[in-house]
């Protein structure tokens, strides 16, 4: 995504970020063959983005995508949002003070932050660095299968695009990696969200089962997910041009939906949400 154009993905939910409080730790999972117990969420099926508040989903709508401090909607395909490429916004102080070490720093020593955001961007720079990432965020996606969610949205997977340098693909790739490896061994699926450019292969060494692609359609898009996922991709646009375009050319196979970029609950004067 241009950065003059950048998603609202960093959004907090109306029940907080997650990683406001101290998130809890545990031991990445093994990535040891097993026989798959997660799936991606169902192909063109009613999705609504509800990662800056919760309310009721609209009728029709089977898939729903809510912040790790939220609950899932019952009876629903839920995915989990988490930020776990950057320190959300509120959690600060606490990666400062618990793990200075995994804050990217410039040459100098000082934090960089993504400009776009006003986040502190995460140092994945070392295998050391990416497994103890993992062991933090793992905490979160263990709080995401405990309270039923079915896939994790982990975001900012193009944080190294913002990165003056400091930080690569391949590195990108391998940290997604390990993130699947534990998701996948508590049983949940993965979504690559955004970073159009990325490879088939690519996808495939960080363990993607899916993708959340914001503005695909805007920006003419949208095939380089389905050349990886085929139909399994989750389009959320923020223009009525954008929404247009994308329902006119994949309305058929994706879930498409448009949002408002707060992307906020019904009786906000900004709410907008209309699918395909």
């Amino acid at each position: 995504m241009p950065a003059t154009t950048p998603s609202p993905s960093r959004t907090p939910s109306a029940s907080g970020s997650p990683a406001a409080s101290a998130p809890a730790t545990t031991t990445p999972a093994s990535t040891g063959s097993t026989a798959a117990t997660w799936a991606p969420p169902p192909a063109d099926a009613g999705f609504d983005y509800q990662i800056g508040g919760v309310y009721a989903p609209p009728s029709g709508v089977t898939v729903v995508s809510r912040d790790l401090e939220a609950s899932p909607a019952a009876g629903l395909y839920n995915i989990c949002y988490v930020n776990a490429f950057q320190a959300q916004p509120g959690a600060e102080s606490w990666w400062k003070t618990n793990h200075p070490d995994l804050l990217l720093r410039d040459a100098q020593g000082n934090l960089v932050v993504d400009e776009d955001w006003d986040e502190l961007m995460l140092d994945f720079s070392t295998a050391a660095k990416r497994t103890a990432l993992t062991t933090i965020v793992g905490g979160w996606i263990d709080r995401c299968a405990s309270k039923g969610f079915k896939a994790i949205e982990p975001d900012n997977l193009d944080s190294f695009t913002r990165s003056k340098g400091l930080l690569t693909e391949s590195q990108a790739v391998a940290y997604a990696a390990s993130l699947s490896a534990y998701a996948h061994g508590k049983g949940l699926a993965v979504a690559q969200k955004n970073l159009a450019e990325l490879s088939t292969s690519n996808a495939r060494k960080a363990g993607f089962d899916f993708a959340v692609a914001e503005e695909c359609g805007t920006w003419n898009e949208c095939d380089a997910y389905t050349r990886t996922y085929g139909a399994n991709v989750i389009v959320i646009e923020y223009t009525e041009s954008g929404f247009t375009k994308a329902c006119g050319s994949h309305g058929s196979r994706l879930s498409i939906v448009l949002r408002d970029l707060a992307v906020s609950a019904p009786g906000s004067r900004t709410y907008v949400r209309k699918a395909c």
